[in-house]
């Protein structure tokens, strides 16, 4: 009897041998390669002409620089400080929102944030996590948006 099970595990073994060996050749021939299907371009910096801005249009601007510095500033006192109210937050988030895409619109394109005011990864993801969120889209309706239209 002893012997029946020895020969009866031999024979395990011998089978299980080739097919281990049969997923390491399989493992082995296994090669990841990655294809570029798209290349999008890197957004060029633009600015409209100053001669295209009325008045009007300037002093908002500086307004608005002036604004971002100061919640800036406060951001920089105390990280974890609440500089804005949650409305206010909304509403000037909805209004950039608006402001940015009428400028791609309108074939200005520049990244959405300039280097002398860097933002981390996680804020970009946080803050388009929000976005999507709060304009009831999922990811794939974005990738599949950027995809169509190229940008």
């Amino acid at each position: 009897m002893s012997q029946s099970k020895g020969a009866s595990s031999s024979k395990a073994s011998s089978k299980a041998k080739p097919a281990a060996k049969r997923r390491s050749v399989a493992a082995a021939k296994t090669v990841e390669t990655v294809e570029t299907l798209r290349i999008i371009p890197a957004p060029q910096p633009a600015s409209l002409p100053e001669a295209s801005l009325t008045a009007d249009e300037k002093a908002l601007s500086k307004q608005a620089l002036e604004l971002a510095a100061r919640i800036e500033l406060a951001l920089k006192k105390d990280e974890r400080a609440i500089a804005l109210d949650p409305a206010a937050v909304q509403a000037l988030m909805g209004v950039l929102c608006k402001a940015y895409s009428t400028h791609v619109d309108l074939d200005l394109r520049y990244d959405a944030f300039s280097t002398t005011h860097p933002v981390t990864p996680t804020d970009v993801m946080v803050t388009a996590s929000g976005l999507l969120k709060a304009a009831n889209l999922a990811v794939f309706e974005l990738g599949m948006w950027q995809s169509w239209t190229g940008r």
